[in-house]
């Protein structure tokens, strides 16, 4: 009897120091989980809480804006651009200026970048180097959000806005999904249609 209260004992002890590990490992590399209530504090607006209850599409990735949902999304992947010079190759989510934008996928933030045609953007590549997730228009950086962060769905990115080429009339979340090939930079891949992958419905033609 004593024996086996000491042996429960020393297994609560061993599980409870491996948690305390693990969730410290956790918090040093800034990891947000997914189920996590994270709040958010948005430029001029009230604290909203993201991550829990986030939309989540047919092939797992979270719609990376919170507060929408499936309907209120369309399919401008194959819309055309710069006088019709090219295909838009994402999608547009619109929102409100300061809406917290999420992470829609696990992955490590490779690229912070301003450009004059996406603005303040945000480049972040799959754990396994397969897909770089880009989001674009950015508002703001989610707070202490830096390069060789990982984050986890759900964990905060940044802000709606409409930064770079963005009409300022009509802010929104520019989001496209690059499929890479071993060795590609950031700012290379091959563009595939978030649309159907987020909204469970049939791409545009």
């Amino acid at each position: 009897m004593v024996r086996n209260i000491l042996s429960a004992a020393i297994g609560a002890v061993l599980a409870s120091l491996f948690w305390i590990w693990f969730y410290g490992s956790v918090a040093d590399e800034g990891i947000k989980a997914a189920g996590e209530k994270v709040i958010v504090s948005p430029p001029g607006g009230a604290p909203l809480v993201v991550a829990e209850g986030l939309e989540v599409g047919p092939a797992g990735l979270a719609i990376p804006v919170a507060g929408i949902k499936v309907g209120q999304l369309s399919d401008t992947f194959t819309q055309a651009r710069a006088g019709g010079a090219r295909r838009h190759d994402a999608i547009d989510i619109m929102a409100p200026t300061g809406r917290p934008v999420v992470a829609a996928a696990p992955g490590r933030v490779e690229k912070l970048f301003f450009s004059a045609g996406g603005g303040n953007t945000v480049y972040v590549r799959s754990d396994d180097g397969r897909w770089m997730y880009y989001y674009a228009h950015l508002s703001a950086y989610a707070p202490g959000l830096h390069e060789g962060q990982r984050l986890l769905r759900g964990a905060p990115v940044g802000y709606v806005g409409a930064t770079g080429n963005a009409n300022p009339a009509g802010p929104h979340l520019h989001f496209a999904i690059n499929r890479m090939e071993p060795g590609e930079k950031w700012y290379q891949g091959t563009a595939i249609n978030p649309f159907p992958l987020l909204a469970a419905k049939p791409a545009s033609r």
